[in-house]
């Protein structure tokens, strides 16, 4: 991983290009993020850097999260993520990462919770077919259908699309390109959709399949 960061989906809206075609885009609150924490090989096993996203009040964070953000001499944050860069070396502890870690043309890979659904049945949910509405098959046209054969195996398999808890999990969309940046506003334009709520915290990182 050479570049990344923590940022706040903001919502969606349109721009358009040099040649005047319109483009769907996400905006981001990319930053600006403080390096909190330093992770060796020497003392962890890995290099990797720990940044904070998002001032915190004081009164909101427990004695060991003040002690660790006092021992940074940084101020409370919201958020704290992990990254593994490659050149981890190179940064210190309170230096600030923003939106112009990315350029217009950057291939990243958007990584954040998607929206719950609540408990949705297996033709939401998992996009089965409905029954027929004719012929006998009612009263219900969305029940999800057989679980297996009787006598062989016996058992419903594991992973069997049902009815269950949907949405509210981690989601990662791939190679999204970067439209515009507004470094003063800290501000990353994403092309497409991202997962999340408005307000949800995201994490961009430079694309692994670009």
């Amino acid at each position: 991983m050479k570049k990344g960061i923590i940022g706040k989906k903001i919502g969606m809206t349109q721009i358009f290009d040099e040649s005047g075609k319109v483009v769907p885009v996400t905006v981001v609150e990319a930053g600006p993020c403080t390096v909190v924490q330093k992770k060796t090989v020497q003392n962890d096993g890995y290099d990797a850097v720990q940044l904070g996203f998002g001032d915190a009040k004081a009164n909101k964070v427990n004695k060991p999260q003040k002690g660790h953000f006092d021992k940074a001499d940084v101020a409370p944050k919201k958020s704290l993520r992990e990254f593994r860069f490659d050149d981890c070396g190179s940064y210190n502890i309170g230096d600030i990462i923003k939106a112009d870690a990315f350029a217009c043309g950057d291939a990243v890979d958007v990584c954040g919770i998607s929206k719950g659904k609540g408990y949705q049945g297996a033709i939401k949910r998992h996009g089965q077919k409905t029954l027929r509405h004719t012929h006998g098959t009612g009263p219900v046209g969305r029940q999800p259908g057989s679980m297996g054969a009787i006598s062989d195996p016996s058992r419903i398999f594991k992973g069997k699309g049902m009815a269950g808890h949907m949405g509210a999990e981690q989601v990662t969309v791939q190679n999204l390109e970067v439209v515009k940046i507004d470094v003063e506003n800290n501000l990353i334009a994403v092309k497409g959709a991202i997962p999340g709520p408005k307000g949800g915290l995201v994490i961009l990182t430079d694309s692994k399949k670009a």
